[in-house]
C-alpha cells in the first residue's frame, strides 16, 4: 500500500509536478527510478519539464507508481470496460487481472453500461497499475441525449472520479466549435466516441465545448487529487483517408495551448493521439505532436497502417505502434482483435496485448534500450544452445510458445534436443553450425588467400 506524506492538508497543491519542480524527490519519482533503472535526480527533473508523467491519484492506495515519458520504456495501455449490451462487474475485474498479467502498465475503465461508479470502484481497489477513465461517459448515464449534458454535471463527474482515485482522465476539451467544419468532407466524420457527443452538443447549443471553457475548473481538481490529464483528440482521423487532415491539426494546436496552461497549475499532463495514420506519415505525426506540444507525452491509439483488416487489427496496428514508438511515442493504446466489431473478451485482451508488448519492445530496441537488448540476446543464446526450457521462460508468453514446441514435440526428452520440428535433426542449420571445426576452417581460408595473392 502506498501512502503520500508530502502533503499535511488537502489545501495544498497535490501533484508530482509540483513537488519535482520544487526539487522533492518523492516515495514515488523513486519507485518509477527503481522500476526504470535510472537516477532519481532524472526522474524529478524529467517530471519537473513535462516530459515525463506519474499518474498517481493520492488516493489510489493499491498503485505501484510508473512513469510515461520520452526517458523511460514504451508502456502500454488496455482498455476495458463494460457497455449497455453486456459485461459484468465480475468479468470487468477479471479484465484487470488478465491485463496486469499479459504485460498492461496502465488500463482504462471505458464502462458505459450499468453500475459505472461501481465497476469503477472495484477495479480500483485491486489495481496495482494506473487506472484511467473518459468522464463524459459517466456524465451521459441516464441521459437521453447528448445536448442534455451540462458542465455542472461533467465536473460533478470529473470530481466524484477524483475522489474515487482515477490516476488518469481522457478530457476532450481540444474540439473546438471552429474546429468542425473542418471534418465535413471526412470519410468517416469523428469517430471518437467523447468528440462526438461534444460536437453534437455544440453544434445543438451553438456553443463553445463546455470542457474548453471550464478548462480552469478542471485544473484545479486535478491539482487537488494529482490526476493527471490525458488531453483527448476527439478529432482523430477514423480511417487512413481522412489521416493528417486539418481537423486533426487543428485540434493538436488546442491541445498545445490547453498542455502550457495545465503546467501553469502543476498539472501533469500526455497528448492523445491518433487513430489510422499510413505508415510514411507516421514519423511527421510523432514530431509534430512534440513539437507543437512541448515534448509532453505522446500517447497514441495504435495508429492502424490499413483500413483492410477487421478481426486482425491488433496487427494492422502493432505495426503503426513499433513505428511511433521507435519515433518517441510514450504510451501505446492497444488495439484488439474486436477492435471496429465488438466489445472484447478475455482471449481479445491477451490477444491485444501480446501484440502491443511486442510492438514496445520492438520501439525500446530501436531507442537503444540496453534492456531490451539484453533479453533479445538471452533468449537467441537459449535457442543457439538449444535450452528450450529457457527459451520458453524468455519468451512473452511461456505458456504458448511451450505448447505450440510440445505439438509434435512434447517428451521430455525434446526438451534438450538440438533440433525442432520445423528442420528435424539432420536439417537443422544450428546444429550443423556446431559441428564445423573453425581450426580447421580458418587453415582452409589462409591456404586459398595465399595461393590467390599476386607472386
Amino acid at each position: 500500500m502506498r501512502t503520500r506524506t508530502a502533503f499535511e492538508s488537502d489545501a495544498e497543491c497535490r501533484t508530482q509536478m509540483h513537488l519535482a519542480r520544487q526539487g522533492t524527490i518523492t516515495s514515488e519519482m523513486e519507485r518509477v527510478a527503481e522500476r526504470e533503472h535510472l537516477a532519481p535526480e532524472l526522474i524529478c527533473d524529467e517530471v519537473a519539464r513535462g516530459r515525463m508523467i506519474i499518474p498517481a491519484n493520492v488516493h489510489h492506495a493499491a498503485l505501484d507508481p510508473m512513469a510515461i515519458g520520452l526517458k523511460s520504456r514504451v508502456k502500454i495501455n488496455a482498455n476495458i470496460g463494460n457497455s449497455p449490451t453486456t459485461s459484468s462487474l465480475d468479468e470487468e475485474v477479471a479484465k484487470l487481472r488478465l491485463a496486469e498479467r499479459w504485460g498492461a502498465d496502465t488500463v482504462m475503465d471505458l464502462s458505459t453500461g450499468k453500475r459505472i461508479d461501481e465497476t469503477r470502484a472495484a477495479i480500483l481497489a485491486v489495481a496495482e497499475v494506473p487506472i484511467g477513465t473518459v468522464p463524459i461517459y459517466e456524465a451521459m448515464e441516464g441521459l437521453s441525449h447528448a445536448e442534455d449534458l451540462t458542465i455542472e454535471r461533467l465536473l460533478e463527474v470529473i470530481e466524484r472520479q477524483a475522489y474515487q482515485g482515477v490516476d488518469y482522465m481522457t478530457i476532450h476539451a481540444g474540439v473546438r466549435l471552429e474546429h468542425l467544419p473542418l471534418c465535413q468532407h471526412r470519410v468517416t466524420g469523428i469517430v471518437s466516441r467523447g468528440g462526438g457527443l461534444l460536437a453534437r452538443w455544440m453544434v445543438h447549443h451553438k456553443r463553445e465545448n463546455p470542457l474548453y471553457d471550464a478548462f480552469d475548473e478542471i485544473l484545479e481538481i486535478c491539482r487537488a487529487h494529482d490526476v493527471s490529464l490525458s488531453l483527448g483528440d476527439g478529432l482523430r482521423p477514423g480511417s487512413i483517408a481522412d489521416a493528417s487532415d486539418a481537423a486533426q491539426f487543428a485540434e493538436l494546436d488546442t491541445l498545445g495551448e490547453l498542455t502550457l496552461r495545465a503546467w501553469e497549475r502543476d498539472v501533469q499532463v500526455m497528448i492523445e493521439g491518433p487513430g489510422h495514420v499510413p505508415m510514411d506519415q507516421l514519423e511527421m505525426n510523432v514530431r509534430r505532436q512534440q513539437e507543437v506540444c512541448h515534448e509532453a507525452p505522446f500517447y497514441t491509439l495504435g495508429p492502424l497502417v490499413t483500413d483492410i483488416a477487421p478481426g486482425y487489427d491488433h496487427i494492422t496496428s502493432a505495426i503503426g505502434a513499433a513505428i511511433v514508438g521507435w519515433h518517441g511515442t510514450s504510451m501505446l493504446c492497444y488495439v484488439t482483435p474486436k477492435e471496429h466489431l465488438g466489445l472484447p473478451n478475455a482471449e481479445d485482451v491477451k490477444q491485444g496485448l501480446i501484440a502491443y508488448r511486442i510492438a514496445a519492445h520492438a520501439a525500446d530496441l530501436a531507442r537503444g534500450d540496453k534492456r531490451a537488448a539484453r533479453w533479445d540476446r538471452k533468449l537467441s543464446e537459449a535457442r543457439f544452445s538449444f535450452d528450450w526450457r529457457e527459451q520458453f521462460a524468455l519468451s512473452l508468453d511461456p505458456e504458448t510458445a511451450q505448447a505450440m514446441h510440445d505439438e509434435t514435440l512434447g517428451d521430455d526428452y525434446f526438451k534438450s534436443a538440438e533440433f525442432c520440428s520445423m528442420c528435424g535433426p539432420k536439417f537443422c542449420p544450428m546444429h550443423n553450425f556446431k559441428d564445423v571445426d573453425w581450426d580447421e576452417i580458418r587453415e582452409v581460408v589462409a591456404t586459398r588467400r595465399a595461393a590467390r595473392a599476386p607472386a
